[in-house]
């Protein structure tokens, strides 16, 4: 048995300011996916995983049957046949791992399920989102619902506000020199304890204003000139952005590139911002010119997401 691919997703822009209902872009990430499978011989890492989906599938038990309800006997006549989630999506990488599961159970097993081919009303995307929040905070202990939703539309999706989603259209990729990259900082971040730094962060009024103004504000700019294809002031607001997050987000860059990500503000050749929640992972770069930017950051692991 195989199921349908999922993949892995990019928030492009609005980590941490969704929190605070501000705006963010997610697009998905077609180089990573993951599917539900069951195997005759199956590896440690998929006995893992079986196990895995046991404790998830008792986890979902729980959840209110009004939001969501499974066929549960289907369900653990497979786990126990030992299925498993076979992913190449790298976990605690910002990339949506644990998305791409929750998208893979809600659709095989979810009666009366919200499918990507009817008309997506604003109410079904809010509560596709509220489902997959409620889901994936098996995981994380909280999630926004957005990266099981971006995995499961498989579409790029604009974030408004918390209660105002819509699926979006974003220019084809041009044959620019300039692109948005993954720069691999070969550590992994966990979700949860850099959201709490976070919430710790937003009791304090000057670091609210901070999200309320800078934070917000070159986030919106950010995605209002990468949907309209304004390459130029894309670029000089994402430099913006990169400042703030260098100068109020320290303990979500990992300590070894707080260096890189200086020189790239100073130097004009690349600007650094977090992927996800940070602490590890990806990081996410923005350049316009990727063969220079491959050359300065040639110690590191660079992966292309989309050219500019």
């Amino acid at each position: 048995m195989k199921g349908p691919l999922f993949y892995a997703k990019i928030l492009l822009f609005g980590e941490y300011g969704i929190i605070k209902d501000s705006k963010g872009l997610a697009i998905p990430y077609n180089s990573y996916q993951g599917a539900l499978k069951t195997n005759e011989n199956p590896s440690e890492a998929s006995k893992k995983s079986n196990k895995n989906l046991a404790e998830f599938q008792n986890y979902l038990r729980g959840l209110s049957k009004e939001l969501v309800q499974f066929r549960f006997d289907e369900l653990e006549r497979d786990i126990n046949a030992g299925m498993y989630f076979d992913s190449s999506i790298p976990q605690g990488y910002g990339v949506g791992s644990s998305g791409a599961l929750v998208a893979a159970i809600y659709d095989k097993y979810a009666n009366d399920k919200i499918t990507v081919l009817e008309n997506l009303t604003r109410e079904k995307l809010l509560k596709l989102k509220d489902i997959f929040a409620a889901m994936e905070s098996f995981f994380h202990g909280k999630s926004s619902g957005l990266d099981p939703l971006n995995s499961y539309l498989s579409l790029p999706i604009l974030i408004n506000s918390k209660d105002n989603l819509e699926p979006t259209g974003i220019p084809s990729q041009k044959e620019g020199k300039g692109a948005v990259f993954l720069l691999d900082s070969q550590q992994v971040g966990e979700t949860g304890p850099m959201v709490s730094i976070f919430m710790n962060k937003m009791k304090n009024e000057g670091f609210r204003k901070m999200i309320d103004e800078d934070f917000a504000r070159y986030t919106d700019a950010c995605i209002d000139d990468f949907l309209h294809g304004n390459v130029k002031s894309l670029l000089g607001n994402v430099k913006q952005l990169s400042k703030v997050v260098l100068a109020n987000f320290k303990p979500m860059i990992p300590k070894a590139f707080h260096k890189v990500w200086q020189k790239g503000i100073e130097t004009n050749d690349y600007y650094l911002k977090l992927c996800g929640s940070g602490g590890g992972g990806y990081i996410l770069g923005f350049t316009h010119d990727y063969q220079k930017t491959k050359e300065l950051l040639k110690d590191y692991k660079l992966e292309l997401v989309y050219t500019l």
